[in-house]
């Protein structure tokens, strides 16, 4: 898979905080000046995992581990309750269930009143080929009202592979690199709070005008669709590109949209322009590994 492609499928909106900093008056209130940090989701989102706590299937293989925290307004302290938590993950093989009724090591939970939340389930491992490894990792995804919607991994300390990930290996994602503590009774358990923090969203209207299906200029059979979900413009999934289940773009401003996650120095970036006709005209552009600027335009008709 090219650098570009597996940009492109595998990195989604990501913020990933520290539980404690430093608070400032901002107006009338208070606000957390917690670090925030991005991070590649991956392709393997499914939406509408069952409320569970447990996602342990008895017989297969892995580790038992429980992962809890807190979730937290953007003053780092106060707790946020009842958000929305989504956890997934690979199985001990290190394969993710994308199919299945069954929705394997995948589920959600709603922070309690104090902001808690606890789910129990088995450690993944490192998936991949060759010297091509990602180290283990939890997926998560917390949406919380008067919040951006906010995705991110956790990753373990001892991991052979964390150096070796351009994710994992940033120094952004020093505080998500996360010590397991054994128990006694041979269980695991690790720990993760978060603090929410809002964002820029491009207005609801705007994006009703974007969504729709994008003809690639240079080749017709190329086409790109674009939905709307969670008050937020997303590239609908497309298992033939690897990316099922799709992945947002965050807005910038100006019709300028990204997908965090992508280091800067590949400056990725879709520009949408509203022609007179009332069509609209998607550019893409992508900075490759040479340096070399590559611009992808695609038009939606009116």
């Amino acid at each position: 898979m090219k650098r570009r492609t597996f940009l492109r499928t595998s990195a989604l909106s990501a913020i990933a905080v520290s539980a404690t900093g430093f608070v400032r008056l901002e107006g009338d209130r208070y606000v957390g000046d917690c670090e925030t940090t991005s991070d590649i989701l991956g392709p393997f989102y499914r939406p509408d995992s069952p409320v569970r706590s447990s996602l342990v299937i008895k017989g297969e293989k892995g580790a038992p581990i429980e992962l809890f925290g807190k979730i937290k307004h953007d003053d780092c302290i106060t707790p946020y309750k009842n958000a929305k938590i989504e956890l997934w993950h690979c199985n001990g093989n290190g394969v993710y269930d994308n199919e299945s009724a069954d929705f394997k090591y995948r589920g959600t939970l709603y922070s309690d009143n104090e902001g808690n939340y606890s789910f129990k389930t088995i450690l993944p491992v490192p998936y991949g080929e060759g010297d091509n490894y990602r180290p283990a990792h939890f997926h998560m995804m917390i949406s919380a009202e008067g919040y951006q919607p906010l995705v991110t991994q956790l990753y373990f300390t001892g991991d052979p592979w964390l150096q070796k990930d351009s994710s994992s290996a940033s120094p952004t994602a020093k505080r998500r690199i996360l010590e397991v503590q054994n128990l006694k009774d041979g269980s695991k358990k690790v720990s993760f709070d978060i603090s929410m923090a809002k964002k820029l969203a491009a207005e609801p209207a705007a994006l009703d005008r974007l969504i729709g299906i994008y003809v690639n200029e240079k080749d017709a059979n190329k086409k790109t669709e674009l939905i709307k979900k969670d008050k937020q413009l997303w590239i609908k999934g497309d298992k033939a590109n690897g990316m099922p289940f799709g992945m947002n773009l965050e807005y910038i401003t100006n019709n300028t949209f990204t997908i965090s996650g992508v280091p800067p120095k590949y400056q990725l970036s879709f520009v949408f322009e509203v022609m007179p006709s009332g069509a609209v005209k998607m550019v893409e552009n992508f900075t490759n590994e040479k340096g070399e600027k590559e611009t992808t335009v695609s038009v939606k008709g009116k």
